[in-house]
Order: C-alpha cells, then sequence, then structure tokens
C-alpha cells in the first residue's frame, strides 16, 4: 500500500500553530528579549571604554652621588623595602640614603666603579604613588575619558579579580611610541596615556610591572 500523505496534516498543524494566541505571545516575548539585550550591550558598549595596553608602575626615583667618587658597598637588593633615610649604598666617603619608604627596582652592583652625580647607583620607587598606567588609542573613546571617571581593571597575575580606581590624569599629548597606521586611509593611529589612580593599602598584592586591562565608565 502506498505510504500515508502526511501533508494535510501537516499544513493543518502549522494553520493552527500560527493562530494560537500562546505561539505569538512566546515569539514576541523572545523578540522583546532579544532587542533589550541588544540595547544594553549598546548601551554598556558606548558608556565605556576598554584597553588591554596597560601596566601598573610608579614613578622611578634615581639615586646618584653628590660628588663623584667609586663605589665602596651596596646595602640592599633589588626587591628590598627600604624605610626614608635608610643608607642604601656608600660612594667614596658619602652614603647615599632614600628619601621615602622605597622598593629598591634595580642597583648596580660593581664595586670599585666610578659614579658621577649623573649616574644612579639604584633607582626606587614610592609604593604609595603606583598607579594603572593605560594606553588608549585616539578613536577608541579618549574624548568620552575625564578625569573622576570610575575605573574597573584585572591584572594578569591575578585572572579576574577586579579592582577599582580613578581616572587621575589624561595626557595632553600623544604617547610617543611605535607609529602605527589604519590601513584604511594611512592616518598614523596616536596613544595617549590615561592614569588610574586607586588605593595601594587596599590592594597590597598589587607589584609595579604588572600587565593590566582596564575598564573606563562614564
Amino acid at each position: 500500500m502506498p505510504p500515508e500523505n502526511n501533508q494535510p496534516q501537516k499544513k493543518s498543524r502549522i494553520a493552527s500553530l500560527l493562530k494560537n494566541r500562546t505561539f505569538w505571545g512566546i515569539v514576541f516575548s523572545i523578540a522583546l528579549i532579544g532587542a533589550a539585550s541588544l540595547f544594553l550591550y549598546v548601551r554598556i558598549s558606548n558608556s565605556r571604554v576598554y584597553t588591554d595596553s596597560a601596566v601598573i608602575s610608579a614613578p622611578v626615583i634615581s639615586l646618584a652621588p653628590a660628588t663623584a667618587g667609586s663605589l665602596q658597598a651596596i646595602y640592599v637588593n633589588n626587591g628590598d623595602y627600604v624605610k626614608a633615610n635608610d643608607a642604601v649604598a656608600q660612594v667614596g666617603n658619602q652614603l647615599i640614603k632614600t628619601t621615602v619608604n622605597s622598593i629598591v627596582i634595580s642597583e648596580n652592583n660593581d664595586i670599585g666603579a666610578l659614579f658621577t652625580p649623573s649616574q644612579a647607583v639604584l633607582t626606587v620607587i614610592d609604593p604609595t604613588q603606583l598607579r594603572v598606567d593605560a594606553q588608549v588609542e585616539e578613536d577608541k573613546g579618549l574624548s568620552r575619558i575625564h578625569v573622576g571617571d570610575r575605573v574597573v581593571f584585572t591584572v594578569d597575575a591575578f585572572g579576574s579579580k577586579k579592582y577599582v580606581g580613578v581616572i587621575d590624569e589624561v595626557s595632553a599629548t600623544s604617547h610617543q611610541s611605535d607609529i602605527v597606521f589604519n590601513i584604511s586611509d594611512q592616518r598614523e593611529e596616536q596613544d595617549f596615556d590615561v592614569k588610574v589612580r586607586f588605593n595601594p593599602d587596599q590592594y597590597p598584592e598589587l607589584k609595579n610591572g604588572m600587565s593590566a586591562k582596564v575598564w573606563i565608565y562614564q
């Protein structure tokens, strides 16, 4: 016997479904949720600026002798925490001391070498001055960034853990780095430095040189 033709039954079920208010209610709800999700995504995207070109850093302080002399001794190592006015090295008869509580980030152990006042024997940072130093491309939301804007950032060393800060400074001039051109029109793309202030006492695990990702909210 030939197989039964189910086409009329299928058409009937489809026609019945199209007349079902519940079906259209579900379709409308799905469309509404999709539109709302898209709206929220666009709104959030337009209200924040993202960059992964960022690093935790502090201004470097160079410690050099007041007068020329040969290096006699180094009293600290890279990574040491030293208090203000601690002697960290001796050049000739003079002791080189820190001016603030500091962390040593480099030292020259070339004992006997001659150092002049322009040559640093050690470099240190003040850990209370740690900031997030981010670079933002001029066409990626730079015009929407202002001092005081809220910032959420992560560091590669601690995965998805979130930290909070605020914009402390937006550079008035572009960051001088390798030139990058937009392929479409060969225009040079400029990066600008944006500094983010946070409380180092609240986040003692953050260290100088850590890579970061930054979200800036308007």
